[in-house]
C-alpha cells in the first residue's frame, strides 16, 4: 500500500505538517504541484505516479472507514471487478451525520446521466483501465462525473457496495458548493464531453438539478 498526497495549494501553508506525516511512514509520498492545477489534473498526476494495481481516492475533507481498503479490495479481487464504489454518510463541519447515499450498480452510462450517484472518495478502480482517453478532465467541478460516464461508455460496469465505508463532508465554503460553477460544469458534462446538442444538454442539466434538490 502507498499513500500519494498531491499537494495543490500554492500558499503551502500546511506543507510542513504533511511532511511531518511523511517522516512517520515510509509509505507516504508527496507530490507538490509547482502551480495550482486543480482537482482533475492533480488526480491524474497521482494515478500516473501510483505503483499499485488498484487506485482509491480520498479528498482532503473526507474520511475513510478504517476497514475501507481491506473490505473493498477483497470484494473486488474475489469478484474480479474493475470499478466499485460504496455507500457513504454525509457529515457537516462538526462530524454530525446530515445525510446518506446508498451505492448501487451501474451497467451503462444512461443509468448515470441524470444524477452523479458515485462518490469520488468511495471509489476504487483497477489502475490498468485508466488510459489517455480515460482520465479526469480539466473542470473545476463534476470532473469525476465525466470520468465515470466515460468508463460506462467504454462498457466498464460499476458495482456498488452497500456498506458505509466513507464519510463525505459537506462544507459551504468548498469548491463543490459553488452553485454557478456547478451549473456551468454540469452543462459542459453533457454538451462538451457527452457531445449532446444544446437542447439535450440543457434538458439533462435540468434533470441533474432536479435530482440534486430531491436528494
Amino acid at each position: 500500500m502507498e499513500v500519494i498526497i498531491v499537494y495543490d495549494d500554492e500558499t503551502k501553508v500546511d506543507l510542513d505538517f504533511i511532511n511531518n506525516l511523511k517522516n512517520k511512514d515510509s509509505r507516504i509520498k508527496i507530490i507538490t504541484n509547482p502551480l495550482n492545477l486543480g482537482t482533475g489534473e492533480s488526480r491524474n498526476i497521482g494515478i500516473t505516479n501510483a505503483k499499485g494495481s488498484y487506485i482509491a481516492f480520498v479528498d482532503a475533507d473526507d474520511i475513510w472507514d478504517a476497514k475501507k481498503i481491506e473490505l473493498q479490495l477483497s470484494y473486488m479481487m474475489s469478484n474480479n471487478y474493475s470499478f466499485t464504489h460504496t455507500s457513504y454518510k454525509i457529515i457537516n463541519s462538526e462530524n454530525k451525520i446530515v445525510g446518506h447515499r446508498k451505492a448501487k450498480n451501474f451497467e451503462n452510462y444512461q443509468s448515470l446521466l441524470g444524477s452523479c450517484d458515485i462518490g469520488l472518495s468511495t471509489v476504487m478502480i483497477k489502475k490498468n483501465i485508466f488510459t489517455n482517453d480515460l482520465k479526469f478532465p480539466n473542470l473545476k467541478t463534476k470532473e469525476d462525473f465525466v470520468l465515470w460516464l466515460k468508463f460506462l461508455k467504454k462498457n466498464y460496469k460499476v458495482f456498488g457496495i452497500n456498506t458505509d465505508l466513507t464519510s463525505w463532508r459537506k462544507l459551504n465554503n468548498s469548491l463543490s458548493s459553488s452553485t454557478l460553477q456547478k451549473l456551468i460544469d454540469g452543462f459542459n458534462v453533457y454538451h462538451k464531453f457527452m457531445k449532446f446538442n444544446f437542447i439535450r444538454s440543457l434538458y439533462y442539466l435540468m434533470v441533474l438539478c432536479a435530482n440534486y434538490l430531491r436528494k
